[in-house]
C-alpha cells in the first residue's frame, strides 16, 4: 500500500487563462506535446506528468472557475467546449479523463458549497493543476449505490473520524486532495456528508494503482479509512448535505467526461472517412462500398446525436431545469454511441485497426469504460423508467 504519490505536480504556478481564446481551442496549440509517446504510456499504464504540465499550461483546468482563484470565469458551457477540444485535439482519453476529473472532483463543488476560508486555502492550487485531486464516493459492496453508502463519521468534539473504505477511485494514486462522501446519519438522502481530505491524513491509505482493460494513463486505486479524524472545519457544505452536493457533481461529471468523449468521436469519425476516401480494395475506395459507406453513415448520425443531448442536457442544467431523465439519457446515449463507433472503426480499419499501432483498437479499450463508470448503462435505464412511473 503506498499513501504518497510517486511524482507529485510541478509547484510552478500556471500562467495566468488566456480569456480571449475559444474554450474549444484551449488545447490545439498543445497537440504535439500531448500526443507524443501515448501508445507507449498507454502500454506502461503511466500516468503522464509532463503531459500533465501541459493540461496545466494550456488553461483547461481553470475554465469553470472564479477569476479570484486564478480561473477563467466560464460558464458549464465554456466548460464542455473546452473539454470537447481536448477530446478533439489528444489522443490520450486517460489523461483527458484525470483532467475532467480534476475539474469535477473537488474544485466544483468547493467552488459551489464550501466556506470561504476552503475555498482561499486549496482552489487557487487545484485550478492551476499544482494539486491533484480525486473524489471517493464508490464502495465495494455499493457500486453506484449513493443511498446505502456504509462508510461512517461520527463526531467526536471539533472533528469527525471516519471509517471505511472506497473503490475503483480515479486519480486516487496520484491525488493530493479527495473528497469524501460518508454517512453521518441513517441510510437515505438526508444522511451524506462530504469532508475535504489531504493525502497525508493519518488513516488514509491508497492502494496501489488497479491495472484495467482502458484509460490506463488515469490511475484509479482503492482508499480505505482508519479512524481517519478530520477537523470539522472541513466538512464542505451542511451535515446531511451530501446527496445535494452529489447530485450537483454527478450532473457535471457526465456532461464533462462526455464532451471529452464528444470530441473523441468526431475525430474518430474524421480518421474513419479519410480511410474510406484512401484504402482501395477491387480498384476502388472503401467507402464506394455500401456496406462501409452506410456504417459510417451511422457513425455521423451517433456523434451528431451525441451532440444534440449534451448540448441540451447542458442548456438546462445551467438553467436549473429538473434533467434527472436527460443526464441518465446523454450518459446512456453518448457512452454507448462512443463504444459502438470505435466497433465500426475497427471493421472500417481491417487488419490495420486491429493492431495497437493505428490506436483505433486503444479506442475500443477506452469506450467500454464510458458504459461503466458514473453509473452503468443498465443503472441509467432503470432511473428512467423509475422517473417514468414504472
Amino acid at each position: 500500500m503506498t499513501t504518497a504519490p510517486v511524482q507529485s505536480a510541478p509547484h510552478a504556478p500556471a500562467p495566468a487563462p488566456d480569456l480571449d481564446l475559444d474554450p474549444y481551442e484551449l488545447a490545439t496549440p498543445w497537440a504535439d506535446e500531448l500526443n507524443r509517446d501515448v501508445e507507449e504510456f498507454d502500454a506502461r499504464a503511466e500516468f503522464p506528468w509532463e503531459k500533465w504540465r501541459t493540461i496545466r499550461r494550456s488553461g483547461i483546468l481553470t475554465v469553470p472557475f472564479d477569476t479570484r482563484y486564478g480561473g477563467r470565469g466560464g460558464t458549464l458551457t465554456d466548460t464542455m467546449r473546452a473539454l470537447e477540444g481536448l477530446g478533439y485535439t489528444c489522443r490520450d482519453a486517460g489523461l483527458g479523463f484525470s483532467a475532467s476529473t480534476q475539474i469535477v472532483s473537488v474544485g466544483v463543488p468547493l467552488q459551489a458549497f464550501a466556506r470561504e476560508e476552503l475555498k482561499s486555502r486549496y482552489l487557487p492550487r487545484i485550478v492551476s493543476g499544482e494539486l491533484v485531486t480525486a473524489h471517493a464516493i464508490t464502495e465495494p459492496d455499493h457500486g453506484s449505490d449513493a443511498m446505502n453508502i456504509s462508510t461512517t463519521a461520527r463526531r467526536d468534539g471539533d472533528a469527525y473520524v471516519i471509517d471505511g473504505g472506497k473503490m475503483f477511485i480515479t486519480n486516487a494514486p496520484i491525488a493530493d486532495l479527495f473528497l469524501l462522501y460518508v454517512r453521518t446519519g441513517e441510510p437515505g438522502p438526508f444522511g451524506l456528508s462530504v469532508f475535504l481530505v489531504e493525502r497525508d491524513t493519518p488513516g488514509l491509505v491508497v492502494g496501489e494503482p488497479l491495472a484495467k482493460m482502458g484509460l490506463r494513463t488515469s490511475p484509479l486505486s482503492e482508499v480505505t479509512f482508519d479512524r481517519l479524524r478530520v477537523p470539522a472545519s472541513h466538512r464542505v457544505g451542511q451535515e446531511g448535505a451530501g446527496f445535494l452536493i452529489l447530485d450537483h457533481v454527478m450532473k457535471r461529471e457526465i456532461l464533462f467526461s462526455f464532451s471529452l468523449t464528444l470530441g473523441e468521436m468526431s475525430h474518430r469519425l474524421e480518421r474513419v472517412i479519410h480511410q474510406a476516401r484512401t484504402r482501395r480494395q477491387f480498384d476502388q475506395p472503401i467507402g464506394r462500398f455500401q456496406a462501409v459507406s452506410h456504417r459510417i453513415a451511422d457513425m455521423k448520425i451517433a456523434v451528431e446525436t451525441s451532440r444534440k443531448w449534451l448540448t441540451d442536457t447542458g442548456a438546462k442544467v445551467e438553467a436549473g431545469q429538473d434533467t434527472a431523465i436527460d443526464i441518465a439519457a446523454t450518459k446512456t446515449v453518448v457512452s454507448e454511441a462512443n463504444k459502438s463507433t470505435a466497433l465500426d472503426a475497427v471493421q472500417i480499419f481491417g487488419g490495420q485497426g486491429y493492431l495497437t499501432g493505428t490506436g483505433i483498437e486503444r479506442d475500443v479499450r477506452n469506450a467500454v469504460g464510458g458504459t461503466i463508470y458514473s453509473g452503468t448503462s443498465e443503472i441509467q435505464r432503470n432511473r428512467i423508467a423509475a422517473l417514468l412511473g414504472l
